[in-house]
């Protein structure tokens, strides 16, 4: 049975929103399907974030992909909606275990540097100097509680390295209002990271 599925080189967005679909049908062949697809870009994710971290960083591209992937397969709840919300998930996730990470390296390491990541997500000023990832872990929480949309973008766009275009898609609103939300969140993290 096909159910509709056409496996190739390059598949078009929709290609993975009906896969998601599948899956939500319960078509075990969609996973199948999936896999390949989704697994090269969570690797452009992964290769996006990890190139934004200090020389010498231990967390790898694959390790960083495999546990990201490991944690979506053991999703109870996979009702993705479409690519751009698989993809906001995965940034999630991915956000979680580069935290997680920082918070156990510092903790085994009492007293070494903690996990650095350039401010340049919040460069709207002049300091381009690195802020430990938990700092803005703290920071992206915080802006959370009073501006839940905003953090949302920080995190598609940051960790998940989604372009603006494709984080408008995954949140369900304007390219316009995703780039004026990223514009007040960069300049709120870099008040609050620069203190």
């Amino acid at each position: 049975m096909n159910h509709g599925y056409v496996q190739e080189v390059s598949p078009p967005s929709g290609e993975i929103t009906r896969l998601l679909g599948g899956l939500r049908k319960g078509d075990p062949r969609a996973w199948d399907l999936l896999i390949p697809i989704v697994y090269d870009e969570l690797r452009r994710q992964a290769s996006s974030y990890l190139r934004k971290e200090r020389p010498g960083h231990v967390l790898q591209t694959t390790t960083l992909v495999h546990e990201s992937y490991m944690r979506l397969v053991g999703e109870s709840d996979r009702s993705w909606q479409n690519r751009a919300h698989f993809f906001a998930i995965a940034a999630n996730l991915m956000r979680q275990i580069l935290v997680d990470y920082a918070r156990r390296r510092n903790a085994a390491h009492r007293g070494a540097d903690p996990v650095m990541v350039p401010l340049e997500v919040a460069q709207v000023g002049n300091s381009s100097d690195p802020v430990p990832l938990d700092e803005l872990d703290e920071a992206l929480n915080r802006l959370e509680a009073i501006r839940p949309r905003h953090s949302r973008i920080v995190e598609l766009r940051f960790f998940g390295g989604l372009t603006t275009e494709e984080a408008a898609e995954a949140l369900g609103v304007s390219v316009r209002t995703v780039e004026r939300e990223w514009a007040f969140a960069k300049a709120w993290l870099f008040g609050q990271l620069s203190r």
